[in-house]
């Protein structure tokens, strides 16, 4: 006897997902996106499997940081005599934009494996309004206290 198969295609689409950054957290907006790459929102997620969606963040350069966050000190060391490098957030904001900074802290909060530059390659950041993957966008995040997710056409 043959068993009945699940008709699966729709569960494994990746859907476009448009989020705006505008007056959002870094590190509550940066946990949302890392669950959206990773497929956790799907009830076929498996860790060993890529069944993430693509993710469309605007107005990248609007994050809310507060005056802590911004003038903390960041370090990294090459290894190297007199390599001690250091920057603070507000100059990594100016130099980079605040997409250098998403995309920093959504790839801390992914998983250290061989899926993590695939996953990090469908999130798409941007500074403005603007961006090429508006056709695609099939769901529209917005904030209200909480996040939701507004269908749309």
């Amino acid at each position: 006897m043959s068993s009945l198969q699940g008709f699966t295609k729709p569960a494994t689409a990746r859907l476009w997902h448009e989020i705006s950054a505008h007056n959002c957290v870094l590190g509550r907006l940066a946990t949302v996106l890392a669950r959206l790459l990773m497929g956790k929102h799907k009830p076929i997620y498996h860790p060993a499997a890529d069944v993430g969606d693509y993710v469309v963040v605007t107005h990248c350069g609007l994050l809310r940081l507060d005056e802590n966050k911004l003038n903390r000190v960041y370090m990294r060391h090459t290894g190297r005599p007199g390599g001690l490098k250091k920057w603070t957030m507000r100059e990594w904001m100016e130099r980079k934009g605040g997409s250098a900074v998403i995309r920093h802290a959504v790839a801390g909060m992914l998983p250290k494996n061989r899926l993590r530059e695939r996953r990090l390659e469908r999130l798409k950041c941007f500074e403005g309004a603007v961006h090429p993957y508006r056709k695609n966008i099939q769901r529209l995040w917005e904030t209200s206290g909480q996040w939701t997710s507004v269908f749309h056409e």
